[in-house]
């Protein structure tokens, strides 16, 4: 490098042109410029002899910057603090070491510059939050962009922020969702929301007079919260959040890749308990979650459940066939996923209701739950297991069709036997092809009489009725000739009351 930027200057080209050629930071080529060979050779001496605490990494955090020149510091230290959980990284090394990187390989810096706002007294604890939305063009594992919408909140005197994205465009039904995540999330509910003249809130602005949407008014009036919405065109009157939304795409959204709107959702509340919330403020000089732990009291307890409208959002399918919703998990028929599946969600009462997208028909409803890390299962979304059950049990039946009372048997298996219903029934329809009529109708009427309700039991039954003299005599074959002596030995053999005893816990006489 030190060599070409030389080779150039000497050709008559000018510092920019010399940058512009080699693909460097203008910075990096007026640092070489007069360097002479001997000062060079002794920077990379230095450099060699002087190994900083994280070149570790640096074969990484170089390839993060060649794929994202416009990645931040900070970002790179969230990026390192995520793959490397087990190890401590400070802002002031990786911001330097960041630096030094890309003046190493000429790494351009290409964000732009950021805008200024104008200071604004912090009002008290649970006084106000601020809320903006966004947009951002994410990539996603295919290689396709794909846009998110974002909510970004912040209560304006701890700085403590909340983001939630969308895979669609927002709707009044789904803001208000949204929000009622984000009350759940801070445990409370401010006495004031500062937002935008947005048209999912606001109809219009009469002479100063707001008028809200009916659906944002019928919220607003549940959840007890005053609104100031800002003028249009006067984003200084809402700066922090302003600062938030932007921080969300930035520093969250940039250069991370999208798989599922869930996922995506869960790593943004990480990364802003990583970043944001338990970093010290600039301007407060206190960590957010500090702060938030004493403002959190001074919140409004959230009201009951509330009922989204009648326009509802979507939630994508998951592999195992389930959706996410406030961090639980609701159970869909099995064959329910296809790749980019949706079903459109509804919250009515104290159900979660979910429709096919293409007709509004139902596909499942569930009652809400409000813990958190929950599968809420319908048992009819698991595969169908008690339909071949049935279809066994009927089979049993047909086959020992001349068994009395064998439905009760059967009855009593299926509830005392649990998973095993279905070996027992299999063991009893090979009893009837390997003993007579006449030994199981012995073996089920002892059975029944002792409360032996087991196919393990009716078996053993079956073989002492079977090899009973009187049983045995009536099917006897016409072999007269003489017996091997091992098939002529007799085993000693009990009564069958002993082995009713041993089953039903007795002793044996």
């Amino acid at each position: 490098m030190f060599i070409e930027i030389q080779q150039l200057k000497q050709s008559g080209f000018s510092k920019s042109q010399v940058a512009r050629h080699l693909n460097l930071n203008w910075k990096t080529v007026d640092k070489y410029w007069e360097m002479e060979a001997d000062g060079f050779a002794k920077t990379v001496d230095q450099a060699s002899s002087r190994r900083r605490k994280l070149d570790r990494y640096e074969s990484v955090i170089a390839g993060w910057l060649r794929k994202f020149p416009d990645m931040t510091a900070a970002q790179v230290e969230d990026w390192l603090k995520e793959t490397y959980p087990d190890q401590e990284f400070k802002g002031r090394t990786v911001r330097t070491y960041v630096a030094h990187l890309r003046d190493k390989h000429g790494i351009p810096n290409r964000r732009g510059d950021s805008r200024q706002y104008e200071a604004i007294p912090d009002p008290p604890m649970g006084f106000q939050l601020q809320l903006d939305f966004g947009e951002k063009k994410v990539r996603t594992e295919s290689g396709s962009w794909k846009k998110l919408y974002a909510l970004g909140a912040v209560l304006s005197h701890s700085r403590h922020k909340y983001g939630e994205w969308s895979e669609t465009p927002l709707t009044t039904s789904f803001l208000m969702g949204m929000l009622m995540n984000c009350f759940s999330f801070y445990g409370g509910v401010p006495q004031e929301i500062v937002i935008d003249q947005d048209a999912l809130m606001v109809v219009s602005e009469n002479d100063g007079e707001i008028i809200f949407t009916h659906q944002f008014e019928q919220f607003r009036n549940k959840m007890g919260f005053k609104l100031w919405v800002c003028r249009k065109g006067d984003p200084e009157s809402k700066g922090r959040i302003e600062a938030v939304v932007k921080y969300l795409k930035q520093g969250f959204a940039a250069n991370r890749t999208f798989t599922d709107i869930s996922s995506w959702n869960q790593s943004c509340l990480d990364w802003l308990d990583r970043t944001a919330n338990r970093k010290v403020h600039g301007t407060t000089k206190k960590v957010p979650a500090e702060v938030f732990a004493l403002e959190k009291q001074y919140l409004r307890p959230v009201p009951s459940l509330w009922s989204l409208p009648t326009d509802s959002v979507t939630r994508s399918v998951r592999k195992d066939n389930t959706i996410l919703y406030k961090s639980n998990r609701y159970s869909l028929p099995i064959g329910t996923y296809a790749p980019g599946k949706e079903v459109r969600l509804k919250i009515v009462e104290d159900k979660l209701v979910l429709m096919n997208i293409e007709d509004d028909s139902l596909i499942a409803e569930h009652q809400l739950s409000s813990g958190k890390g929950e599968l809420i299962q319908n048992r009819n979304h698991l595969r169908n297991h008690e339909l071949n059950i049935d279809r066994l049990y009927e089979k049993v039946l047909r086959t020992l069709d001349y068994v009395p009372d064998l439905s009760h048997f059967l009855d009593v298996i299926r509830t005392e036997k649990g998973k095993y219903v279905r070996d027992q029934y299999d063991l009893i329809i090979k009893l009837h092809k390997n003993y007579s009529q006449k030994a199981l109708l012995q073996a089920f009427e002892f059975c029944h009489a002792n409360g032996l309700y087991s196919a393990v039991s009716l078996r053993d039954a079956a073989n002492h009725f079977a090899n009973s003299p009187e049983v045995a005599a009536a099917s006897e074959c016409s072999y007269t000739g003489v017996l091997p002596g091992y098939l002529r030995i007799q085993a000693h053999t009990r009564d069958i009351s002993e082995y009713a005893g041993l089953q039903k816990g007795g002793g044996a006489k």
